[in-house]
């Protein structure tokens, strides 16, 4: 099997990836995130994915990489990650009591073979109406900066939701792991 490695800093990615069980290393891209002009959000996040993947490839040559990125959409906003607590307020404000689709593109490069699978998974979340008091509790309790959209829907983060649509929950907090198995499989990774 050749060895993984995971395209990112993100501790929560790397959570997700611990439960399927397989070893790996994990080393943060060094890649420039700006949208380009015209690029759609599902584009964008497909080629931050594979680019992350790449830009670890000299450095693990015998490898299979995993790059990930995900960017949620508000009806044409894409909302990235706030870093501050007035962008959250401003983002969770403008979600509430609607929905917003979080899109997650997943890159797979097998450095080994330089075959690159890249794909893009949606997941949708459906808010219950917010007032600021709840909005501001929130943000305090769980400080969700580094998120894009504002929440952790691993934590505290799920009070907010009515409801969600999509196939793959993990897709929510960052890494697909269904599709991710997928991938590997196609690779000829032999799972439990």
């Amino acid at each position: 099997m050749p060895p993984l490695v995971l395209a990112s800093s993100s501790p929560y990615r790397r959570e997700l990836l611990e439960r399927l069980r397989l070893p790996f290393a994990w080393s943060a891209p060094a890649i420039d995130e700006t949208r380009h002009p015209h690029e759609t959000a599902e584009q964008l996040v497909r080629r931050l994915a594979e680019e992350k993947a790449r830009a670890l490839a000299d450095l693990h040559p015998q490898h299979l990489i995993i790059g990930s990125d995900q960017v949620a959409v508000l009806g044409e906003q894409i909302l990235g990650k706030p870093l501050e607590f007035e962008r959250a307020r401003s983002q969770l404000l403008a979600a509430s009591g609607t929905s917003v689709t979080f899109l997650t593109g997943l890159a797979l490069l097998n450095t080994r073979s330089g075959r690159c699978q890249v794909d893009c998974v949606p997941f949708t979340v459906n808010f219950r109406p917010l007032n600021e008091a709840t909005i501001e509790r929130y943000l305090h309790a769980e400080e969700p900066y580094d998120c894009a959209g504002s929440f952790k829907a691993e934590g505290l983060g799920v009070s907010l939701f009515r409801s969600t649509q999509g196939e793959d929950a993990t897709s929510l907090v960052g890494l697909p792991l269904i599709r991710l198995v997928d991938m590997l499989l196609e690779e000829g990774l032999a799972l439990p």
